[in-house]
């Protein structure tokens, strides 16, 4: 079983801090950005690689240490073929022109997902990629690729029993998290979703349950590191109570270093 040893928000009050520690995107907007370009929907994919990059660097200048990327849900096979092509051609080009970057920058590379649908080289770049990165602790990149927040807990369910079938009904939450994809990361402390749309749409669900929400008009390919900051800046004008009250937060020590907020 695997091993994880960050604190659960359900079980524990996790620390926090004025800088998230783990910020988790879903990267929204990038055809409607073409479009109002009169450009096809795949220069909007092309263009929010480049966002991509911005980001990335923004969070490391900032601090933060985690950085979590819905690149590809496991309903985005609902879309249009070629469109689905070009974002698999798309994602090999990338992970081609980046990975070295990446590496050179101590940036650990992830990929969370049911890669079983893709070509075996695309899988095989992916692999290769976390093994060059693996020892990297600058910052954790994870690109959330054909991937459920049920899938995930499903597969982190399936795992458990195959472990240990004699135990059916008596696990914990504890062993549950093990379990998940995102076990080697510690719960989100933003949740960001760009493209205006004001929903979760099937990431991260576990991990999400006290992670701050922030949603914001601005198409991903337009999101850079200013719109980054406004959004670190609502994060923390939030009250993160973890289901305490008001007065017990003012009154915790940790409440006071970090000012109240975080």
């Amino acid at each position: 079983m695997a091993d994880s040893s960050f604190t659960s928000s359900t079980r524990a009050i996790p620390e926090v801090s004025a800088v998230p520690r783990h910020i988790a995107i879903i990267m929204d907007g990038n055809g409607r950005w073409a479009r109002k370009r009169m450009m096809p929907r795949v220069a909007g994919h092309t263009r929010g690689v480049e966002a991509v990059r911005g980001v990335i660097r923004a969070c490391m200048e900032r601090g933060v240490a985690y950085l979590t990327l819905f690149a590809f849900s496991s309903e985005n096979w609902r879309r249009p073929p070629d469109e689905v092509s070009f974002l698999m051609q798309l994602f090999m080009r990338s992970l081609q022109k980046e990975v070295d970057r990446l590496h050179k920058n101590g940036i650990r590379f992830r990929v969370i997902g049911d890669l079983s649908r893709f070509d075996a080289k695309l899988v095989d770049m992916i692999r290769r990629a976390e093994e060059l990165t693996a020892a990297n602790d600058r910052l954790t990149l994870t690109v959330a690729a054909n991937y459920g927040g049920r899938w995930e807990i499903l597969q982190a369910v399936n795992r458990m029993l195959e472990l240990h079938p004699e135990r059916s009904g008596e696990f914990t939450e504890d062993e549950l998290a093990a379990e998940l994809a995102m076990n080697y990361a510690p719960e989100p402390d933003l949740f960001i979703r760009t493209g205006g749309e004001q929903r979760i749409s099937n990431f991260l669900l576990w991990q999400l349950a006290y992670a701050e929400l922030y949603f914001t008009d601005t198409l991903w390919p337009d999101f850079d590191a200013q719109a980054l900051d406004t959004a670190i800046a609502s994060y923390q004008r939030r009250e993160r109570r973890f289901g305490r009250t008001s007065e017990q937060l003012q009154k915790s020590p940790s409440a006071a270093e970090s000012g109240g907020h975080a």
